[in-house]
């Protein structure tokens, strides 16, 4: 740390350790897993396993019937919210900020375009909003039961404004992971019995951002959360301020957690789709700009990526074949001995976590 015309300046390093500790990958925190959820103010989840890897990365002694006893018992839901994706997130996180990232949702319906010809999305968020009162249903069933109400609308653009603008959480069906692939979706009020708070929390929001991914700058909440214009939220908060090494502004909540920049940490294996990877303007905390290519896909996937001394440092794959599990590395430079034998070991571990049933565990080096 130095002083940069009488600021705080924060290192690359200094500004990754304090997002680590935050994101519990400094070591593993001993929480209870809704705890844990809200920690992180939720996590992306297109796919219902990866917030379970996630979690596994992050909570001392997780197992996957902590988050499915969660899950049932309506604490955690899954349902669309930041950057209008599917996330999982505390019940109380989403009926608290649902409404605030309601605008970013809204908006989303401009991507339809032309699509959107002839659609009265008043008329088909009420639809909508009956037809699955009735019971949960997969969205090609509701674009179904929509386009017979709405012969003329385009089908796609129906099923998509119900997901922008009816609130819904996806219902779970006790299949490993949660969720199974074509999943089912029911109102969130009716799912938690209780409703949602209508006012927007900005505020308070970027406070949560910041205890889990500061210290940031509003460009960075803007490429979390979808909002725009934070920088005057940002300045109505009670924030410490900082600056990186380019002379950046950033903001920070203060009392958080930034440890010194050269604490040890340890190798870690984070799921597709990691908010980590996601939640910044500028990702050189947590991944060199050399490497995104090969972590930000063409077709908008983000691989399953490992960390080592807390920058990513290559990608893996799992898989399992006649009773055997393989975990295959992809390093994206020299592994040095004494990290692979840490990510040997931490991905046998895992391999244990995704494939309990495997007769043998082999973690492989590939190209």
């Amino acid at each position: 740390m130095g002083d940069y015309a009488g600021m705080v300046v924060l290192s690359g390093r200094a500004v990754g350790r304090a997002t680590l500790a935050r994101q519990m990958l400094v070591g593993r925190a001993e929480v209870p897993v809704v705890e844990a959820v809200g920690r992180l103010v939720g996590m992306q989840g297109q796919e219902a396993k990866h917030p379970y890897v996630g979690l596994w990365s992050r909570v001392d002694g997780f197992v996957e019937g902590d988050l499915d006893r969660a899950v049932a018992d309506r604490e955690v839901v899954r349902g669309t919210l930041f950057r209008g994706t599917l996330h999982l997130v505390t019940a109380a996180d989403y009926l608290r900020f649902r409404g605030t990232v309601a605008p970013v949702l809204e908006a989303g319906l401009r991507m339809l375009k032309e699509r959107a010809e002839g659609m009265d999305p008043v008329a088909v968020v009420a639809a909508a909003e009956r037809i699955l009162k009735k019971e949960p249903l997969t969205f090609t069933e509701v674009r179904d039961a929509l386009q017979a109400e709405f012969p003329a609308v385009n089908e796609r653009a129906l099923g998509f404004c119900t997901r922008m603008m009816v609130p819904l959480v996806v219902y779970p069906t006790g299949v490993r992971w949660g969720w199974p692939a074509n999943a089912r979706f029911t109102p969130a009020e009716a799912w938690l019995g209780k409703k949602l708070h209508r006012k927007e929390e900005q505020g308070e929001l970027v406070v949560r951002y910041l205890q889990a991914f500061g210290p940031a700058t509003p460009a960075d909440f803007q490429t979390w959360s979808g909002l725009s214009k934070a920088k005057p939220v940002f300045d109505s908060l009670d924030l410490e301020v900082f600056t990186d090494d380019n002379g950046k502004t950033l903001y920070d909540v203060p009392d958080a957690p930034r440890p010194d920049p050269d604490t040890v940490v340890p190798v870690r294996f984070l799921p597709e789709f990691d908010n980590l990877l996601l939640a910044h303007a500028k990702r050189e905390r947590i991944i060199a700009d050399a490497h995104r290519p090969a972590v930000f896909t063409k077709n908008l996937r983000v691989k399953a990526t490992y960390t080592v001394d807390g920058l990513v440092g290559g990608l893996w794959t799992a898989e399992k074949k006649r009773g055997v599990a393989t975990l295959t590395l992809t390093p994206f430079g020299r592994l040095l001995k004494r990290d692979r034998v840490e990510l040997e070991r931490e991905g046998t571990a895992l391999l244990g976590f995704l494939e309990p049933d495997a007769k043998t565990y082999e973690v492989v080096t590939g190209s």
